[in-house]
């Protein structure tokens, strides 16, 4: 099969990701005052306690399948047979855990009270396994990814602010985001005869896969843990208000680290490839220039958001959601740690055979979050459960970063990364002079934003930064070749 253009795809992916954050980030403003911290907290809860269920049902196939299908995808007959046994494996798990969750609706008082809601949120568990992103992904299928994926996103934005007019309207919300989300991957399931055959392949082995299936089931249970465990342990310590602010600090974050994360999502299919074929200079390249463009986006991104905090939550959900300003200023040096521990793991490890790593990585986090969380919570609520989220991750990359020192240690000495760190402080900076005129939210993040990105882009070039010396030359040349043509 035809490579794709990783820029092409980074670029594809960066929508994707930020498509996905659509609903909070466009729709918030809106749904938050309709709604009020209660009405979200009560979505969001629903959500978090699904996602258990619908990380049951996937079992680790959404990286795996995206490395088993990547190393394949150049003979159809074993990509097709390939995806119909982890596709099977899926729909057998779909059993599981609806079984599961609705026996834990029925039996604990605090989701019965919501039983309607949690019907609506499961329908992500089936439409999940169905949609087969992982073998889009491996096949490095962004363009249509991220076309389905806006078209819905749109629909269902345009749906939300129709239909979602009062507090009450917490059961039509939850059905709109699913829908935004999940509706499209039915598209997924017919599409992909583009691609593999539907009909049952001959000769489907399983077992197989049960082994690093396993392994990554592991790791994404860990991974869940840490990030949806807070809000569920906030869910069940304090009440639906509280989860509705830290809900909101907590997709502020999630945004920005997608935006940090995109190129490293493109990279799996791609190194695996590398792997797989032995192609260790590609895989070197590929993953240094990978670190140049996470530090590149991260710092200048940490900086900015946490000196405009307020002014972001401000704008986004209102006054009623102050209490999400602290949580918010804790938890955003997690999207540098999140961009890093991105690459280091599902980009590096992964691909090299080291998931092990990855998986007592995220063991070690998770269990530092719950002992974190059980500590802090009962205390300082959403602030607690930030600083948990903020050391589980720190300890996830600390554990990656030493498993790959000689690695890592090679590609740091090979860019300037204190050009990076200089250039952004030295923009924050310059931006407190808008900080200080006390402009509404919207005014101040425009002018601060714009101010920010000219000053640090100036910053980097006079610097010499190395990427973005290649932008700007880039640019140049593509001026002068829009300008002869």
């Amino acid at each position: 099969m035809q490579k794709v253009s990783l820029k092409k795809n980074f670029v594809m992916n960066v929508i994707l990701q930020l498509s996905s954050m659509i609903f909070p980030l466009i729709s918030y403003p809106y749904v938050s005052r309709v709604l009020g911290p209660s009405g979200i907290g009560t979505v969001s809860f629903a959500y978090s306690v699904v996602s258990y269920f619908s990380m049951l049902a996937q079992l680790g196939i959404p990286t795996y399948g995206i490395r088993a299908c990547a190393q394949v995808r150049d003979d159809r007959e074993k990509l097709t047979r390939t995806a119909q046994e982890l596709l099977l494996i899926n729909l057998l798990m779909n059993v599981v855990a609806y079984a599961g969750l609705f026996l834990c609706v029925m039996l604990i008082p605090r989701l019965r009270s919501e039983a309607v809601l949690y019907v609506i949120m499961s329908a992500m568990i089936l439409l999940t396994s169905l949609g087969m992103e992982w073998l889009y992904q491996a096949l490095e299928q962004y363009t249509y990814i991220t076309v389905r994926s806006c078209v819905f996103k749109l629909i269902g934005l345009v749906a939300m602010f129709v239909l979602v007019r009062s507090s009450k309207d917490v059961l039509m919300y939850g059905f709109l985001y699913i829908f935004a989300t999940c509706a499209c991957n039915v598209f997924n399931f017919f599409y992909a005869r583009h691609f593999i055959s539907l009909r049952p392949a001959h000769g489907w082995h399983l077992r197989q896969h049960l082994k690093p299936v396993g392994i990554f089931f592991a790791m994404t249970c860990a991974t869940t843990i840490y990030t949806q465990m807070d809000r569920t342990m906030l869910g069940f310590m304090t009440d639906d208000a509280e989860v509705g602010l830290y809900n909101t600090a907590s997709n502020i974050k999630l945004v920005l680290a997608s935006a940090v994360t995109s190129l490293g999502t493109v990279l799996l299919p791609r190194v695996s490839y590398y792997v797989a074929h032995r192609e260790e200079e590609g895989f070197r390249q590929v993953t240094e220039k990978a670190l140049n463009v996470v530090l590149d986006m991260a710092f200048p991104i940490l900086v900015f958001f946490l000196l405009f905090a307020d002014d972001t939550v401000y704008l986004l959900s209102g006054s009623a959601y102050e209490g999400s300003i602290r949580p918010l200023q804790i938890v955003l040096p997690t999207v540098l740690f999140i961009g890093l521990s991105n690459l280091f793991g599902m980009e590096m490890l992964v691909p090299m055979g080291g998931e092990k790593h990855v998986l007592y990585s995220e063991i070690l986090g998770a269990l530092v979050n719950l002992v974190l969380n059980a500590l802090l919570i009962p205390k300082y609520q959403s602030s607690g459960a930030a600083v948990g989220t903020l050391v589980a991750e720190a300890v996830v990359l600390l554990y990656q970063a030493m498993v790959l020192r000689s690695q890592v240690g090679s590609m740091l000495l090979h860019m300037s990364w204190w050009k990076m760190i200089l250039s952004s402080v030295l923009a924050g900076a310059a931006v407190l002079p808008v900080r200080a005129q006390g402009w509404n939210s919207a005014l101040s993040l425009i002018a601060g934003f714009l101010l920010y990105g000219i000053v640090f882009a100036a910053l980097m070039l006079l610097s010499r930064e190395s990427l973005a010396v290649q932008l700007w030359t880039q640019l140049r040349e593509r001026r002068k070749g829009a300008d002869h043509g």
